[in-house]
């Protein structure tokens, strides 16, 4: 299938500083987090939760994690990594899925890393490797099944979920090659060379040629690891792009692709689509992870 160019750069830098600020993008950034916080108070209030698993000596290396009942262990697991530009937000704002997913029978972990411009998005890389790593060996022990490892994220936490599927670096942390079975998306950032001539270069530190390195759009997962894709109708084309191309990339090299249709979703409430065990996000997800499809 021929790969088609979708427009990351933009015309002069001004317009690609607007088509990727996600808080620009809507009317009441305030609002959304407001909705975030309290989605994320009532799973904490609501969820079993096993809180500030520590999965590397950083003090922010910690995860969450929210099995499923005993019943229906060992459980497949959904890693899902926050947003923020890999400088702000936290676990804690993040596993608004939990309840909706281990009533299917998959538990969830939310993930922490060491935030920018304190790490570099190298060691973000590394330490989210390294928390997948962690699980692959503990989680067992927690009722979850570490042959059944998928990797979820949004913005920026869509950008490590889509580095933690690539190839190529399993064998330095002891691990299969398929040790991710699958990877859901959300508004990801997978070629984050444009980013380097605007406001986000401020922490991200990086010339174009290190930040292809970074970028999933160039470290595309085996042909085995199916992906998922979502991105909301209400976001810019900068971000709408990120997801065509990474799209046509995976559909170029063979990779089992969907991609979900959110017309009514803009930036940030699109993860919301994951708190509704009834909407087409999370459904598709659940068949993905549950029937491998």
């Amino acid at each position: 299938m021929p790969q088609h160019t979708f427009e990351l750069n933009f015309s002069d830098l001004a317009e690609r500083a607007k088509q990727y600020s996600a808080r620009a993008s809507v009317s009441d950034f305030d609002a959304c987090m407001r909705e975030y916080a309290q989605l994320a108070r009532e799973i904490n209030n609501e969820c079993v939760g096993i809180y500030d698993l520590r999965y590397g000596e950083g003090a922010a290396e910690r995860l969450d994690l929210f099995p499923v009942t005993s019943v229906r262990q060992p459980a497949p697991l959904l890693v899902f990594i926050h947003g923020g530009y890999w400088h702000s937000q936290a676990k804690e704002d993040a596993p608004i899925m939990a309840r909706a997913f281990t009533a299917a029978g998959i538990a969830v972990c939310t993930l922490e890393y060491t935030l920018l411009p304190e790490s570099t998005l190298a060691e973000a890389v590394r330490e989210a490797r390294s928390a997948v790593a962690w699980l692959y060996r503990n989680a067992a022990r927690y009722g979850v099944d570490p042959d059944r490892i998928h990797v979820s994220g949004s913005s920026a936490g869509g950008h490590l979920s889509g580095m933690l599927a690539a190839p190529g670096w399993q064998d330095k942390f002891n691990l299969p090659q398929d040790v991710v079975k699958g990877v859901l998306s959300l508004s990801g950032l997978y070629d984050i060379r444009p980013l380097c001539d605007i406001y986000i270069n401020d922490w991200l530190q990086l010339h174009p040629e290190q930040a292809e390195r970074l970028s999933p759009l160039f470290q595309l997962p085996d042909v085995s690891v199916p992906v998922l894709l979502a991105v909301g109708g209400l976001e810019t084309d900068g971000f709408k792009n990120q997801t065509y191309a990474y799209e046509s990339a995976c559909r170029g090299k063979g990779i089992s692709v969907k991609r979900i249709e959110a017309p009514h979703c803009n930036h940030f409430n699109l993860l919301c689509e994951l708190y509704n065990p009834q909407s087409k996000l999370a459904q598709a997800a659940f068949d993905m992870i549950l029937k491998g499809r």
